[in-house]
């Protein structure tokens, strides 16, 4: 369990990794006053020069804990500060550093930190002599709005946590209910019968050690029998273990989908088989979907599900339409999974890729 979480965990770390260079464009608002500074070359290539260590202390506070992100989020804000007598763009800079603050501290480290950030723009308005207050207005309001962003990305992120601890203990209480189950039946099973077993060997030794053949022969064909029960048993409680039928399939199925942002719309009832048939059927449609995750764009998906007294009708389409396929390991499998069941298997490509299967409806 902790090895799949870990690898989610992580695949979602190096997406939010990738995207990083995307709130980099705001950095746009950086080189305006850049094409308005003609002739002043020396200001324009230190400018230029200085936005190196702070992108650096970007991705530096981007990839840090709340106990590090203070030493990037310095670099920033000295990086800005550096560069304002040269170009007022620095405004962009104040506010990554302000989106860093709301998102790394409490909300009270914050207010006191977008104050200061405040006092700082209207001190570095006076000091570099910058004509008017706009600088120092302009980027307050910037600056606070982006590090209001800042806080709701903090809550978002500590919601999306708290709903993934959730999902664990949820998990992992079930797996405990499961093996608790499991341990129950065992024990109601073998329980009994293991003590009967060890009673009968038992008193057919004695008899055999009275000479008494005829009495111990009886002990021990009832000992044979009652482990033969056993076995038995123990083979259908590991089938029923084994064959979790649609009804428990398909909602994690589902869920697989709309994790991947999949409108999915689900038509008629879960149809109602023997074992064999829902087993195959399950993992017909794991098939189906796990295709459909894979190798589609497809934004919905429609399952529909027909039962009569004679068969059962499934039908799986989405929204696009798919390449030219062949019948690779995940439809053939499909084909002879419903080849075993007597069934017909079709499907078509365009415009929306459909997928029809017809089993016969036999009775338990």
């Amino acid at each position: 369990m902790s090895y799949f979480n870990n690898n989610a965990l992580t695949a979602e770390k190096s997406y939010e990794q990738k995207t990083a260079w995307v709130y980099l464009l705001n950095l746009g608002f950086y080189f305006v006053p850049l094409f308005f500074m003609q002739g002043q070359w020396l200001n324009i290539i230190v400018a230029l020069l200085i936005l190196v260590p702070f992108i650096f202390g970007y991705f530096w506070a981007y990839n840090s804990s709340t106990q590090k992100a203070l030493y990037p989020i310095i670099l920033m804000l000295t990086c800005a500060i550096v560069a304002t007598p040269f170009t007022s763009g620095t405004i962009s800079l104040f506010s990554f550093v302000c989106f860093f603050i709301g998102f790394f501290y409490t909300l009270r480290t914050a207010t006191l930190g977008f104050l200061a950030i405040c006092l700082l723009l209207l001190l570095l308005n006076q000091v570099v002599n910058i004509e008017g207050y706009y600088f120092a207005f302009y980027g307050m309001g910037i600056s606070l709005g982006v590090g209001f962003f800042g806080i709701i990305e903090q809550n978002r992120q500590r919601i999306k946590r708290q709903h993934k601890r959730s999902q664990d203990e949820i998990t992992q209480l079930a797996t405990a209910l499961e093996r608790e189950r499991i341990a129950r039946d065992l024990h109601d099973i073998m329980g009994h019968n293991l003590s009967s077993i060890a009673l009968k060997a038992e008193l057919a030794g004695k008899l055999l050690h009275a000479n008494q053949l005829d009495l111990a022969q009886t002990q021990l064909s009832q000992l044979a029998e009652i482990a033969r029960d056993s076995l038995s048993q123990i083979r259908q409680t590991v089938s029923n273990y084994k064959h979790k039928g649609l009804q428990a399939c398909l909602p994690k199925l589902i869920q697989s989908l709309r994790d991947q942002g999949i409108e999915v719309n689900v038509e008629g009832d879960t149809p109602s088989s023997t074992d064999l048939t829902e087993s195959q059927l399950a993992l017909i449609l794991t098939e189906a979907i796990n295709n459909c995750l894979k190798h589609s764009h497809a934004e919905k998906v429609s399952l529909i599900f027909a039962q009569d007294e004679h068969h059962i009708h499934l039908s799986l389409s989405q929204n696009t339409a798919a390449k030219e396929i062949t019948e690779g390991n995940g439809l053939k499998g499909i084909r002879e999974r419903v080849d075993l069941l007597n069934g017909t298997f079709e499907y078509q490509t365009t415009p929306v890729f459909q997928l029809n299967i017809t089993l016969p409806n036999a009775t338990h």
